[in-house]
């Protein structure tokens, strides 16, 4: 079983000297991780926030490739829509190519309001925009020399993309997915899968084997690698621990409900949360769905999840502790080595 980190660094609004040194934490974490054993990291993409979740991705990537040697390096997910494909593209195949084929291309369409908004771009083009962007990267990636593209979007004449990718015929696109339609598009489309931090074992289970028959359905050969679940980690020694993660689980997920809406406070079209959900809602889920408790209990809920076919799991700790993360390398890692 592989592990890797999700996430990314944050920033303290108001506070610019603290920027720089919560990056670096970051960073650090991330070098910390690879020394540990983990095998990628994933970082969002997200704008307008007003609470410093991280931006420019592929920049951040970037440096990281520069300072680790074995960690896959991904983006979970670069949001298509808001992206000029010309620039994106060199942008992605740079990073590649100084990570020596280590990117891993998770994207998106995009779900949250503001961002749609602050960018000003209506989010019932998200779909047509993201169609195109992939479509326009494939033949940038694959084209023998120059060439043409005008779509609905975008036009260009008589271009080529500089560099080339090291990964052929281009590094892998990751794509998050949870009904049945999404993740049968996704195993058609050739594209990875990402499972999210929400859905109990029998959720992931499901959507492993669905994904699983779609991919051998076209008579490739599937592997496990193919597939990565997101999971929420929680180490919690004691009851006072994980009520204290508990709170602070329900914290972000409200925060992520707010930003997903309009200021009508209704959940737009691509928008996640369907209704606002209560506190003990949401105790209740990070119960189920969160890597959360002792050592021991992690173990055992990774076991459940592994049943299911789950052999590649990314973690994110929202209390960011190093401690935390040596704990789980010691104690949980080797389980499952």
């Amino acid at each position: 079983m592989k592990f890797g980190l999700f996430g990314g660094a944050r920033t303290d609004p108001g506070e610019q000297a603290s920027d720089s040194r919560i990056y670096t934490d970051y960073i650090d974490y991330i070098c910390e991780a690879e020394q540990l054993g983990f095998h990628s990291v994933f970082l969002v993409e997200h704008h307008f926030t007003g609470f410093g979740q991280v931006s420019a991705t592929i920049n951040f990537l970037t440096y990281l490739a520069a300072k680790t040697s074995t960690m896959r390096l991904g983006t979970a997910v670069l949001v298509l829509p808001w992206h000029n494909p010309a620039l994106l593209a060199e942008q992605a195949a740079t990073l590649d190519l100084l990570s020596n084929g280590r990117f891993d291309f998770g994207i998106g369409k995009g779900y949250r309001w503001g961002e749609f908004h602050g960018f000003c771009i209506p989010m019932q083009e998200a779909e047509e925009r993201y169609q195109e962007t992939v479509a326009f990267l494939r033949k940038a990636w694959t084209s023998a020399g120059r060439f043409s593209h005008h779509g609905k979007y975008w036009h260009y004449d008589d271009v080529v993309i500089e560099p080339a990718p090291v990964q052929k015929p281009h590094p892998p696109f990751w794509v998050g997915a949870a009904s049945p339609p999404s993740i049968r598009f996704a195993a058609a489309q050739g594209y990875n899968l990402l499972l999210g931090q929400g859905g109990g074992p029998e959720t992931v289970a499901e959507g492993v084997s669905i994904y699983r028959r779609a991919v051998e359905e076209q008579g490739r050969v599937y592997d496990s690698s193919m597939v990565g679940l997101t999971r929420a980690l929680h180490i919690a020694m004691n009851d006072s621990e994980r009520e204290a993660a508990l709170e602070l689980r329900a914290k972000f997920m409200a925060q992520v409900e707010q930003l997903s809406l309009s200021p009508t406070g209704e959940s737009p079209t691509l928008g996640r949360p369907r209704k606002p959900l209560t506190q003990a809602e949401r105790h209740a889920l990070t119960e189920r769905d969160a890597l959360i408790g002792r050592p021991d209990e992690i173990i055992r809920r990774i076991q459940r999840l592994q049943q299911g076919g789950v052999e590649y799991i990314m973690v994110i700790d929202f209390a960011g502790r190093l401690d935390h993360l040596r704990l789980f390398a010691r104690e949980v890692m080797p389980a499952f080595a």
